[in-house]
């Protein structure tokens, strides 16, 4: 407990020092999680404009709100680094990723009160993918978990004490309860940064799209953040792993279930991705 505590004052006090000299992010990818938001990063990070954060996942918005802003800060590019950027290439940005983000309406409200003009980017993945996905790595670090089938069946049944809504007051509650399906259910978490976040400062990608399409879509990235065309060598999306596939009869089951949830979504955002449901 003493250690936690004296990580925290080290943290707040000694990281944050430097706060007052850094700048602020112009760009973060928020989400959604296991959907290629590290990759992306690392790809917009390649541009010669672009200076990165300390370390991707910061989670300031998040579990970190409590470090302070100079804290944040300190994780940024120096004033004087930005400068020098700038003067050379004729602009200069810095941004983060924290995929939680997306899922934690705490931190949509947090961040536009402090960055109310950021540049966001949301990546979605097809649902049924991002849940195996999340499954998959839970399991390579515990190889005895429960079995996907199970999982599945067991939020299915649970889906009647579903929220209409993620909100601030039921958010831990079903952080812990159901959490590989209901992160997949995308429109609801959606529509709390639409309500805080202008339509032109959300930029909304597929996943499927990114790794089909690597070179546009990486184009339209640089063109949402102002930034002039750059050919990255060698994209991180590309490097995905795989598993074996998922039970028919359980994707079956995932395809009627998003559905619904997924024909909201692509309604909302005006356009569909090639999902299969």
């Amino acid at each position: 407990m003493l250690k936690k505590i004296y990580w925290n004052f080290f943290k707040r006090n000694i990281f944050g020092i430097t706060g007052p000299i850094r700048v602020l992010p112009d760009f973060i990818i928020i989400g959604a999680m296991k959907c290629g938001t590290t990759s992306l990063y690392y790809d917009i990070c390649e541009h010669p404009c672009t200076l990165a954060a300390a370390y991707d996942e910061i989670g300031f918005f998040d579990s970190n709100f409590h470090l302070g802003l100079n804290w944040y800060r300190s994780m940024f590019p120096r004033k004087k680094q930005i400068e020098n950027v700038r003067k050379k290439e004729g602009m200069a940005i810095t941004g983060e990723d924290t995929p939680f983000y997306f899922w934690n309406p705490l931190a949509a409200k947090r961040m536009q009160k402090i960055l109310p003009n950021a540049k966001l980017i949301v990546i979605l993945r097809n649902p049924i993918d991002r849940a195996y996905s999340q499954y998959q790595d839970v399991v390579s670090r515990e190889p005895n978990y429960t079995s996907f089938e199970t999982i599945v069946k067991n939020e299915i049944s649970m889906q009647e004490t579903y929220p209409n809504s993620i909100t601030e007051e039921n958010f831990e509650v079903f952080n812990k309860k159901a959490s590989y399906l209901l992160k997949g259910i995308y429109v609801e978490q959606l529509k709390i940064w639409t309500k805080l976040f202008s339509e032109k400062n959300i930029l909304i990608l597929s996943t499927e799209t990114l790794n089909s399409e690597p070179i546009a879509t990486l184009k339209s990235v640089f063109q949402y953040l102002n930034l002039p065309y750059y050919k990255i060598k060698n994209p991180q999306h590309q490097k995905q792993k795989k598993y074996d596939p998922i039970n028919p009869k359980t994707r079956k089951l995932l395809i009627e279930f998003f559905k619904p949830h997924n024909e909201r979504l692509f309604k909302l955002i005006g356009k569909k991705f090639e999902w299969d449901y």
